[in-house]
C-alpha cells in the first residue's frame, strides 16, 4: 500500500515539474546544482547523537530536483550512517516563500545492528535569501521497513527539518 502512495506522489511531482514555469525559479531552475549542509541532534537507542552531513541536487526541470544526502550520527553508540536518494519538487511561482513537496528512500546503516530501509515523504517552506542563498524549514515522516517492534521503540517518525542551501 504505501509503495501505491509513493507512486502517486511521484507522478504528481512529475506532473507538475513538466507544466511550465515562469521567470522565478531562480535558484531551482532548470541545470541549477543545489549543496546542503546538514548539521543537528538526534537520539536513538538511549543515546544521543551529533548529526552531520552534506547533500547534493540537480534541477532536471525548473522546479524539479534530483538529490542524495549523507548523514553521520557522531558522538554515540552504535555508529550511524544514513544515506537518501530524494526526489523533490519546488512551486517557483512564488516570489519570497516558495513551498517544496518531497519523497525519499534512505538506508540506515547501523554498526552491530541489521541494515534499516525507509520510505518517507517532507513538505514545507524555502524562504529566499540573497543570491542564490534559501533558508528552508519543514516536517519529515519516515515509515522504516521491515522494523523490528522489540529493538525500535518506534518504525516511524515524523520531525522538523531546517535546510540552509545554496545554488551552485
Amino acid at each position: 500500500m504505501n509503495i501505491v502512495r509513493i507512486n502517486s506522489v511521484v507522478a504528481a511531482l512529475l506532473s507538475l515539474a513538466l507544466a511550465p514555469a515562469t521567470a522565478t525559479a531562480g535558484p531551482f531552475s532548470q541545470g541549477s546544482q543545489s549543496v546542503a549542509i546538514i548539521a543537528g541532534s538526534g537520539s536513538a537507542f538511549r543515546d544521543d547523537y551529533l548529526i552531520l552531513g552534506l547533500g547534493y541536487g540537480y534541477y532536471v526541470v525548473d522546479g524539479l530536483e534530483l538529490g542524495i544526502d549523507a548523514q553521520f550520527w557522531l558522538s554515540g553508540d552504535p555508529s550511524i550512517t544514513k544515506v537518501s536518494p530524494q526526489i523533490r519538487y519546488v512551486f517557483t511561482q512564488p516570489k519570497t516563500v516558495k513551498p517544496y513537496i518531497g519523497g525519499f528512500v534512505r538506508r540506515t546503516f547501523i554498526s552491530d545492528f541489521t541494515d534499516l530501509d525507509s520510505v518517507g515523504y517532507r513538505a514545507g517552506l524555502n524562504f529566499m535569501g540573497r543570491g542564490n542563498f534559501y533558508f528552508g524549514a519543514g516536517f519529515v515522516y519516515e515509515r522504516y521497513q521491515d522494523c523490528n517492534d522489540a529493538i525500535f521503540a518506534n518504525c516511524s517518525d515524523t520531525y522538523p527539518e531546517i535546510l540552509f542551501s545554496f545554488s551552485i
